[in-house]
Formats: C-alpha cells, sequence, structure tokens
C-alpha cells in the first residue's frame, strides 16, 4: 500500500488566495497495474492559470475548475518513477506528468493529459535539470514560444511590449523575441524585477507600471508605437497596448492576470483593434502542443550555454503550495514559480 499526500480544494476564493481554502491530505493510492507506472514527485508547478479553476467553473474552453475535496489534477509535475509495468518507462527514470500538487501518483502512459502536454514523458536530464521541464523547456515555454508564433513575431522586426515580463512566461517571451531580431520593451510591478530585466534579460527598455501614467509609461519606452503585443494582464494593459499599437500591429492574448481576482475592467477602447486594422490572437500553450519538441530544440541550446537567462521562486516542501500561489499572485515572485516537494 502507498499513500499520497494531496491539497484539496474546500473552499473557493472570493478574491485573495489564502491557505485555510485548501487542505492537505492522505489519500492510499491503488495497486500499479499493467500498463502503469507509480511515480514519487519531486517538483511541481505553480501557474497564474490555476487561480481560474479555482472557481465553481472555470472560463469557457478553459481547463475545468478544481472539483471540491478532491486531488487537483491538470497541475505540469516532474518526479521519478518508483514502480513500473508499462514497457519504454523504467524504473528511476525522470519524468513529467499532470498529478500535481501531491507527493505521489500512479499515473497511465496512454492517457493524453492537459491536450497532450502533460502525458507522461521521459525527460533528458542530460539537456537540462528536471525542474527546467516546468519552465523554459515545459509549458512556460511552449506558452511563450507559441504565443509569438500565433501573430508571427519570430522572424520579423518590429517592436514588441510584454506585461508582466519578470515572470516565468514573460521573461520567456523577451528572450525569444530578442533572440529573433525584435525591439522589446517590457513592464513589471516593481523597480527590482525592472533591473533585472534591463541587466538580465537585456530588453531593450522597461519601466515599472506602477511608478506612473500606463499610457505615457509606455509612449516614453515606444515612443514609434507597438507592431506586437503579448498580453499577460489584461484590463488597463490592453487598453494602454490597443492605444500605442500601429495600424495592422497584432496581439497574443495570452492572460488577463489583472482579473483573476476581481472584476474584470475594460478595455474601454477596443474600437481601436477596427480602426487600426489589429489582430487581436487568443491562445492557449497546451493547443499547440506540436511545438513542444520544435520549442526545445530551440531553447535547450540557449539555456545551456546560459545565453537564456532564467530564474525560479523556490518554495519548500508541498505543504507550502498554497502559500506560494498567493505570493504569485500578489507579484511577490519572479520567474518561474514551484514547489520542491
Amino acid at each position: 500500500m502507498v499513500m499520497s499526500t494531496a491539497w484539496q480544494v474546500v473552499e473557493y476564493p472570493d478574491g485573495e488566495v489564502l491557505g485555510e481554502q485548501f487542505a492537505l491530505t492522505e489519500m492510499e493510492l491503488p495497486d500499479v497495474a499493467d500498463g502503469h507506472v507509480l511515480v514519487r514527485n519531486t517538483w511541481t508547478s505553480v501557474d497564474p492559470g490555476l487561480r481560474l479553476r479555482l472557481r465553481p467553473s472555470a472560463p469557457s474552453g478553459y481547463f475545468a475548475a478544481f472539483p471540491l475535496r478532491r486531488p487537483m489534477d491538470g497541475i505540469l509535475t516532474v518526479g521519478v518513477i518508483e514502480q513500473s509495468r508499462a514497457e519504454g518507462f523504467p524504473v528511476g527514470s525522470c519524468v513529467w506528468h499532470s498529478y500535481g500538487w501531491r507527493s505521489h501518483a500512479v499515473v497511465d502512459p496512454g492517457k493524453a493529459a492537459m491536450n497532450g502536454l502533460a502525458s507522461l514523458r521521459v525527460l533528458d536530464l542530460k539537456r537540462a535539470p528536471a525542474q527546467a521541464y516546468l519552465g523554459p523547456l515545459g509549458g512556460m515555454g511552449l506558452t511563450a514560444y507559441a504565443g509569438l508564433h500565433v501573430i508571427d513575431a519570430l522572424d520579423g522586426a518590429g517592436t514588441l511590449w510584454v506585461s508582466a515580463a519578470a515572470g516565468a512566461v514573460g521573461s520567456l517571451v523577451c528572450q525569444i523575441a530578442k533572440f529573433s531580431g525584435l525591439r522589446v520593451v517590457a513592464s513589471a510591478g516593481t523597480d527590482e524585477k525592472v533591473a533585472w530585466l534591463r541587466n538580465d534579460i537585456g530588453v531593450d527598455a522597461a519601466f515599472n507600471w506602477r511608478a506612473g501614467p500606463l499610457e505615457e509609461s509606455l509612449r516614453a519606452v515606444a515612443p514609434e508605437g507597438l507592431d506586437f503585443y503579448f498580453d499577460n494582464v489584461g484590463g488597463t494593459h490592453l487598453e494602454a497596448a490597443l492605444e500605442a499599437m500601429n495600424n495592422n500591429g497584432r496581439v497574443s492574448l495570452c492572460g488577463s492576470i489583472s482579473d483573476y481576482e476581481r472584476e474584470a475592467v475594460g478595455p474601454r477602447n477596443l474600437f481601436l483593434a477596427t480602426s487600426k486594422n489589429l489582430t487581436l490572437r487568443g491562445f492557449r500553450g497546451s493547443a499547440h502542443a506540436p511545438l513542444l519538441d520544435i520549442m526545445q530544440e530551440r531553447l535547450a541550446p540557449w539555456l545551456a550555454d546560459g545565453r537564456l537567462a532564467y530564474r525560479e521562486s523556490i518554495y519548500e516542501g508541498l505543504e507550502s503550495a498554497p502559500a506560494a500561489l498567493a505570493d504569485m499572485m500578489a507579484g511577490r515572485t519572479v520567474g518561474k514559480t514551484m514547489i520542491r516537494i
């Protein structure tokens, strides 16, 4: 008999994420059947999108809301196989799968998870350390790469603004775009994050969006206007981007974190998408799983030789997961947020 420690949602947050909305429980796992493996999880992801699932119903078309008082599935996680009855998945292999925020999981390699992105997969630790597969070589890297891909910004010229640029996705977007030849301007919510974006990420310009009127700050770093915008924030940020976009500009709609814990705001100037002939392209990284191998082939050498700057906000122990999510939503983390179990 194998026991797993797992987080459950006991109450949907109304506003900010708090620890009492979760419960850490013990559950007995089933025996490992033919074709299945037992994984001891070592790292588990913390992502803004989890907040969308902490509701009675998630947005239409998105991953389902977390059911109350049941283990939280659909969270990318890295671990080590301890028992295996599945060909091609030997004991001791490092893998990823979708049964996160728990200590152990029995996984069926034949079951597609998260649109195929998080199906059981053996990871190449010669290419990168295990936790990198939760960041630049995993879902975060795929989201960054796919978001630029869908607006044809990977091979071209122009100016790109990235909001929430010090986050796991935003910081990768900035660097992929720079390596692709774009001029990149970035915004974040603290001076420390802005300094990191300038000095380590290497963006062309960066600003603290809290330090002054957003449209004025954006105009100061992009007086010629924007050709592309990668939106992680929504609300007033998207509104400012629409104002600054050049004719025929393209917007990648990745996230709307400003709306995740409060009532949605704006944009009030959406007609600019019509008058400026703009393209607003919503996307989800997991919907572009066929790009995963291409993304890894492109980013892995940059990561290995140090060209790709990458920061992690690591929380120790499974018990820290709700606090990590709360800190990330409040903007207190930098780069990829994850739990070392």
